[in-house]
């Protein structure tokens, strides 16, 4: 892995782990916009979990490679999904939220598990 694929995986786990645990620990920055987008407060601790839980495989995606390919798809489709749930709100001055942190993680797939 190159030293660029290396340093665009950590800055996304960092990325993406901060965003888990801000959502893990209810921040009002991420849980204001959820409850406008109409997120049932029930799935917020999934929500945060499985965002932390794929932060965790990018960086255990060095020791073995499928789990970093695996949490990236995962994250991917993650992120896809909230761009989808943002435009359903019809919050389209927002959407760009969830895509800064999905290009990343494709950035960190493509850089990292392509070669």
């Amino acid at each position: 892995m190159s030293t660029t694929a290396t340093i665009v995986t950590v800055l996304t786990a960092a990325w993406v782990g901060f965003s888990g645990f801000s959502l893990l620990r209810k921040a009002a920055f991420v849980t204001e916009p959820l409850t406008q987008y109409g997120v049932p407060q029930a799935w917020w601790t999934p929500l945060g979990l499985a965002k932390t839980a794929g932060a965790i495989g990018l960086l255990v995606g060095f020791a073995v490679p499928a789990i970093g390919v695996a949490a990236a798809i995962g994250l991917i489709l993650y992120f896809a999904g909230a761009v989808i749930t943002v435009l359903r709100a019809r919050s389209y001055k927002t959407v760009a939220f969830p895509v800064l942190y999905l290009a990343p993680v494709i950035a960190a797939l493509a850089l990292g598990y392509t070669a």
